[in-house]
């Protein structure tokens, strides 16, 4: 319970996400944070044990105030620019603790929007709590946003809206080279910069949208959309009238409760607490390619459920796009598409709690880059012939000890499945070298 000597704006906390802000007794602003439910996560400050900053910091609480939002990536935002605008004494004190992340967006024909943690933007000369970029830094950068205190809310908020304002991770074709699709203007995530189908102009426009909502000025940003819609429509473009009506649609009914997950561990200079375990009894997906010299190439992803294969959950690969024998790009394409279809039927392709792969560090390293691409926290396990090829070579990321645990754990698991992934590959280029 909050003790009845802190005063509250209005006397309650609403069941609402938005921002919190804690004051001192002499009216000094000590911390600003954000939630999805304000009631909850307040009163979690004085349920629960904390180390010993923290307790002191709830100590010289005494007045709390708030700000509601529509929505949860809307307190992401408005967290971001109060920490920025105002230096609360403990936000700015736990920057000493570890870096912040910041959002950025380049300066470039075809900007991006980037991650930087606070340490490297001092390399730039830029101060992470300044709202000014020096010159130096303007020739880099078009905008800088933050610091944002959960690196992994910021992401998952940028994967949610870039279904609304898709944005670019890839080159403008050159006068003489292919204008083929990359995989995220397959799934409507890129405009079309790779195939040369938006104008520089265009496209600089869609950035702008994106940085008035991290600036805080949705309400600006949707009176935009909308002029621009009845501009286009005048105009008979009815399907880019079209595109813009469903952004306005998208922006005014945003659903993002998952944005802002595990809210207790994020609590400041408390200890963080280890990821839970991965269940090996929930959905193993395991991969393999077979072919010979590179001929008849297939990949093969096998499912374990509860320990057991679930073979109507088993998918076969023909590979299109690779030629010659490079198992480490055929393993790259087998993962991108099984993960297009993922995003385009997630009821249908679930997400798996693990992934094995026949392979050591090459074929590990290029599916990490993937996931990493699609900010996707999956966690890998390559399964490598040792130097006698007689016993398997575990290859995952070490520093990670939860997931250590489990490969001790799950070894025997893992082998099965890397096993039967390689029956099924084996079993399917058999198939195709048949045919031919």
């Amino acid at each position: 319970m909050i003790p009845k000597y802190i005063k509250i704006k209005k006397k309650e906390l609403p069941d609402q996400s938005g921002v919190y802000f804690y004051y001192d007794i002499e009216g000094l602003l000590l911390y600003v944070g954000k939630a999805t439910s304000l009631k909850r996560r307040v009163n979690s400050y004085f349920t629960k044990a904390h180390d010993g900053r923290l307790e002191k910091m709830v100590s010289e609480i005494a007045k709390i105030d708030y700000i509601e939002t529509p929505t949860v990536i809307e307190a992401l935002v408005l967290e971001a620019n109060e920490i920025k605008a105002r230096k609360p004494k403990y936000n700015v004190l736990m920057q000493d603790d570890k870096s912040y992340l910041y959002l950025v967006f380049t300066n470039e024909d075809f900007p991006r929007p980037e991650y930087i943690r606070g340490h490297d933007l001092k390399k730039f000369g830029i101060n992470p709590f300044s709202k000014e970029l020096s010159v130096k830094a303007r020739k880099k950068y078009l905008a800088v946003f933050g610091p944002y205190p959960s690196g992994g809310s910021l992401k998952k908020s940028m994967e949610y809206l870039r279904r609304i304002m898709p944005w670019t991770t890839c080159s403008p074709p050159s006068e003489t080279g292919k204008k083929r699709p990359c995989f995220d203007r397959h799934i409507r995530k890129c405009p079309g910069v790779c195939t040369g189908e938006i104008l520089k102009k265009d496209y600089r426009k869609l950035i702008k949208h994106l940085m008035l909502f991290f600036e805080g000025k949705k309400t600006r940003l949707l009176s935009s959309l909308k002029k621009e819609m009845t501009s286009a429509s005048k105009k008979q473009d009815y399907e880019r009238a079209a595109q813009i009506r469903n952004q306005i649609f998208a922006l005014e009914h945003i659903k993002d409760v998952a944005i802002i997950t595990k809210e207790v561990i994020e609590l400041p200079f408390s200890k963080r607490a280890v990821q839970s375990s991965i269940d090996l009894e929930g959905r193993i997906e395991a991969y393999d390619i077979s072919n010979i010299s590179g001929t008849s190439a297939v990949g093969s992803m096998v499912v374990f459920e509860e320990g057991k294969p679930a073979k109507k959950h088993y998918r076969k690969f023909k590979i299109k796009t690779v030629k010659g024998s490079n198992d480490v790009a055929m393993m790259e394409e087998v993962m991108r598409r099984r993960l297009r279809r993922a995003e385009l039927s997630p009821k249908a392709w679930p997400l798996p709690e693990l992934i094995v792969i026949d392979g050591g560090k090459p074929q590990v390293n290029r599916v990490q880059l993937i996931l990493d691409e699609l900010q996707l926290d999956i966690p890998i396990v390559g399964l490598a012939k040792g130097p006698d090829r007689k016993q398997d070579r575990m290859v995952y990321n070490c520093s990670n000890r939860d997931l250590a645990a489990i490969v001790l754990r799950g070894k025997d698991l893992f082998q099965r499945a890397r096993d039967e992934s390689h029956r099924f590959a084996v079993k399917y280029h058999r198939e195709l070298r048949g045919r031919r």
